[in-house]
């Protein structure tokens, strides 16, 4: 379903150009942030390899930032400015279980072992901090796909484009693989170790609550 998405978002858009290849990339990861997986390492190599130059890299990587900025940001502000459910509280509770660490910090893992979906609305529900939160997403995100945009890079300069493109996907694929395994493994290691700690609920709420 996720590539099925993804492929008809670029279908779309990849035949207007540079423009249309950059609003691909915006709108991929922006609904990875807030909706429904989509891919994004997988589409960042593809789109990248319809232009393998060090600028248009860089302004992938721009375009990936900005995505993931206005995504995060949209979700906490929504989350933010509604009366959540004790439903879906529960439900964030319960994902709690999979954490490694129980702060901020986690968005960076979450970058290599993915068990953390709708990270705006964590920010907001957890009462982490909106500015680490941002930080630590434009960081993390800065440094995974600049290093994913680095070796295609380098592909396409040592390696005839056919192979440039299979060795840039092979990687890609590699990488989605680890990070499956890496957060099944964690998934399976923290639910056995028992039930996750309860999330904390913002000052605000616990306020209109009492």
């Amino acid at each position: 379903m996720s590539w099925d998405f993804g492929q008809i978002i670029y279908d779309f858009f990849s035949v207007m150009g540079t423009p249309g290849l950059l609003f691909c990339i915006f709108l991929l990861f922006y609904l990875d942030a807030i909706l429904i997986p989509t891919l994004p390492e997988l589409f960042t190599v593809i789109i990248f390899m319809a232009n393998p130059e060090p600028w248009f890299a860089v302004l992938i990587l721009i375009t990936i930032a900005v995505a993931e900025f206005l995504g995060l940001t949209t979700l906490y502000l929504i989350v933010k400015g509604v009366r959540i459910p004790h439903k879906i509280e529960a439900a964030v509770h319960k994902y709690r279980d999979f954490l490694i660490v129980r702060d901020e910090r986690m968005i960076i893992v979450n970058r290599f072992a993915p068990v953390l979906p709708f990270m705006g609305a964590f920010v907001a529900i957890c009462g982490w901090s909106y500015k680490k939160a941002v930080l630590y997403t434009l960081g993390s995100g800065v440094i995974k796909y600049g290093a994913i945009l680095a070796l295609s890079n380098i592909f396409f300069v040592y390696f005839s484009e056919g192979t440039a493109g299979t060795v840039t996907i092979a990687m890609v694929l590699i990488i989605l693989a680890i990070s499956m395994v890496v957060s099944l493994y964690r998934r399976k290691k923290m639910t056995r170790n028992g039930k996750p700690e309860v999330c904390p609920i913002p000052e605000a709420d616990r306020e209109e609550e009492a």
